[in-house]
């Protein structure tokens, strides 16, 4: 067999093939800009299930993509941005079987920093500490299948600083409202996250930004319907029902690229969320 620089035509060609498969790894890795804190890189492959069509969202203000990260977890994906200290999104796929494995993981707050992130970027405890803003789950712990999906779901790059009355009564029955869907519907896709307007947002420890809504878009793939809830990051119970085309234009987040204009114009039917009374 005749050889090349002293290495033979088939090691070589294992090489060759060796090489080409370690970058569509690569590729397929990176997918989305996802990583993972939790699995190694060359098994982000299984975060994409969490996306309507395994396409993540696309951020359309390059201003936004400042210092953002892609955290993939195990029941959830986040796009993390060092700049807010946020998510600017946090993306499941639900299910009845889903929530019903959830109902049977009890709840144990475990709120943590997110070491997987650059120590500059991190939003820490000490950030929400006697700040008056409750630390606001976007995927919802009520949400998580798994001990480890529930821990997961308390990191900081979860969460954002929430009005405390908005978060114990109408986000939480926006959430509600959300499971009710799934368990009429059986799967439903749902991003999740803050929104900051206004050349002024304010910040808690002068760190973390407060968002002045916080949104949740929910997408139908089998009746192929969307629609978003959209609520002020203040006390009360005042929220809008929109279209996914009108919050992507507020958010400059491509929420669902795989969606065709005509689903995200429309507005799916979404239920009124059930706020119980204050205590």
């Amino acid at each position: 067999m005749k050889k090349i620089s002293g290495v033979s035509l088939r090691s070589a060609s294992v090489i060759v093939s060796l090489l080409a498969s370690l970058i569509i790894s690569l590729i397929v890795s990176f997918a989305g800009g996802l990583i993972s804190p939790t699995i190694s890189n060359a098994q982000n492959t299984s975060c994409l299930h969490h996306f309507a069509e395994q396409k993540a969202p696309i951020i359309t203000k390059p201003a936004l993509q400042t210092k953002t990260l892609g955290l993939c977890f195990e029941a959830f994906a986040v796009m993390h941005s060092g700049v807010s200290r946020t998510p600017l999104w946090s993306a499941e796929y639900l299910t009845r079987a889903s929530l019903r494995a959830a109902r049977e993981v009890q709840r144990e707050d475990n709120f943590h920093a997110e070491a997987s992130l650059p120590q500059e970027d991190q939003a820490q405890l000490s950030d929400y500490a006697h700040s008056g803003f409750d630390r606001g789950h976007m995927s919802p712990a009520a949400d998580m299948p798994t001990v480890q999906a529930q821990i997961e779901s308390f990191s900081l790059a979860n969460i954002v600083p929430q009005n405390r009355q908005n978060n114990q009564l109408l986000w939480a029955a926006i959430e509600g409202a959300t499971r009710h869907i799934v368990q009429q519907r059986g799967e439903l896709y749902v991003i999740t996250g803050p929104l900051f307007e206004g050349e002024q947002i304010n910040r808690i420890n002068n760190r973390v930004f407060i968002p002045t809504h916080i949104f949740k878009a929910v997408y139908d793939p089998q009746a192929k319907e969307a629609a978003a809830w959209l609520a002020p990051n203040v006390e009360g119970n005042a929220y809008q029902v929109m279209s996914v085309a009108e919050l992507e234009k507020r958010l400059h987040i491509n929420l669902f690229p795989a969606l065709p204009d005509s689903v995200k114009s429309r507005t799916m039917e979404l239920p009124e969320p059930r706020i119980r009374s204050k205590r």
